[in-house]
């Protein structure tokens, strides 16, 4: 593990599949290790904050997880939101785990019939075997490496909000809560969506948190609040949500727009 520190400001533009725009901010104090994966079959690099005074205590955490997870992504920004949060005791201590892109297509999004999706991301799903990857991989190795408890988070903007909403609906035990802000509903010609009261039938008897919030932007938009009319009359009662419907927000301001309250909420919504 190597424990690295910056003191510089990075300013990288990273345009990615499904439009989403990243500007990093101040790089924080933060480890960084790779893990030779099986399940999409190359070498990750995963980026790991820890709040202050975690490696002088005995205590574990829970952890969020994130996608877009690179010092070029959204890994500084998030961290430095929960670092203030945490100082402010908005939020208690968590962990941060931030997964580097590689073919950030091929990994956020599951298989689509859409062949005009193809102008955008592969047809493939390789979600399911990104999602693997973070299951069955990546979760044992954080907890051999940190001090973590069972509690556990997911984080994406966009695409990678997608695969937040994705993981949500498919794989609902996977995570304790769920953040997604201007997720790519439209995806599949909005699968997630339209299929949202069938897939709610199933949904696990545990307790699950999630928000998720829409911009202005009027492709994806339309479908966060048709998700939300769902929610509202067929929700189970294990779950408790929110929806932000921000339509003063453009896709690539929601992120940073409405991270702290999304935090906020979901972190103290037990």
């Amino acid at each position: 593990m190597i424990k690295t520190v910056f003191v510089i400001v990075i300013t990288a533009l990273f345009v990615g599949c499904g439009g989403q725009t990243i500007i990093s901010g101040p790089i924080p104090t933060h480890d960084d290790f790779t893990i030779n994966s099986d399940l999409v079959n190359e070498t990750r690099v995963i980026n790991v904050w820890t709040p202050p005074n975690y490696e002088e205590g005995n205590h574990s955490l829970p952890v969020l997880y994130m996608a877009d997870g690179g010092i070029k992504e959204d890994f500084p920004h998030i961290a430095n939101t929960l670092s203030e949060l945490i100082a402010k005791k908005s939020i208690p201590p968590i962990i941060l785990v931030g997964i580097e892109n590689t073919e950030r297509g091929r990994d956020l999004t599951g298989f689509s019939e859409v062949e005009e999706d193809a102008e955008y991301c592969p047809l493939t799903d390789g979600a399911k075997n990104f999602r693997a990857f973070i299951t069955d991989e990546l979760f044992s190795e954080i907890e051999e490496r940190y001090r973590v408890t069972a509690e556990k988070g997911l984080i994406g903007e966009s695409l990678s909000g997608l695969f937040v909403m994705e993981t949500f609906f498919l794989t609902p035990e996977a995570f304790d809560f769920y953040i997604a802000m201007d997720p790519s509903l439209w995806w599949n010609n909005h699968y997630l969506e339209r299929n949202a009261s069938n897939l709610l039938v199933t949904f696990p008897n545990k307790k699950t948190r999630l928000w998720f919030a829409g911009s202005g932007a009027e492709d994806i938009s339309k479908h966060t609040n048709n998700l939300a009319k769902t929610l509202e009359t067929e929700s189970p009662n294990q779950l408790t949500w929110k929806y932000s419907d921000e339509p003063n927000e453009k896709h690539n301001t929601i992120f940073r727009a409405t991270k702290e309250k999304a935090l906020t909420w979901v972190l103290n919504a037990r």
